[in-house]
């Protein structure tokens, strides 16, 4: 079981460090891929605020299909290429987006949302998914999220088998 109550008192770096930890120690206890991706985002939006939505996408074949995820119901399918998340699929780039509105062909599955941060899942060169994670706040997603989320997204690599997801 998880207790959280200290994560009022921390700042930002700590709640993000706090945060992967919390991931590593799902990890070693849990062997099941799709029971650890689910309980990521559950970490996820217990230790970051001002999230609306935070999941991941897998991709199967040439598409992105909604996987795990913690917010209000989401796009089933996203074409690679479309939107942020098919965008960082495409380019295999974390995408950093300070206002949805204005990238181009965003994809509005949930209208409360105004920015977005989308890492690509990346193994052995080959691209499985993106993790995800949109705010209703302008701006919201910072450079320091962006480098430990990309953490994140290594730990989950070093321990989830995305073929079996």
């Amino acid at each position: 079981m998880f207790k959280l109550d200290s994560i009022k008192d921390m700042n930002e770096e700590e709640r993000l460090k706090y945060m992967n930890l919390l991931l590593k120690s799902q990890l070693s206890s849990e062997k099941n891929d799709l029971a650890n991706i689910s309980n990521a985002t559950g970490i996820i939006m217990a230790c970051i605020d001002r999230l609306n939505w935070a999941g991941f996408y897998i991709l199967r074949e040439d598409e992105l299909v909604l996987g795990p995820f913690q917010g209000l119901p989401a796009c089933n399918r996203i074409e690679i290429g479309k939107g942020v998340c098919g965008t960082a699929v495409k380019t295999r780039k974390i995408q950093l987006v300070p206002d949805v509105h204005l990238f181009p062909g965003h994809i509005a599955c949930d209208a409360a949302s105004n920015s977005e941060l989308v890492i690509p899942i990346i193994k052995d060169d080959t691209v499985y998914g993106v993790l995800d994670l949109d705010s209703p706040e302008k701006g919201r997603f910072t450079e320091l999220e962006k480098d430990y989320f990309t953490k994140f997204v290594k730990i989950l690599n070093e321990h989830i088998d995305w073929q079996n997801v």
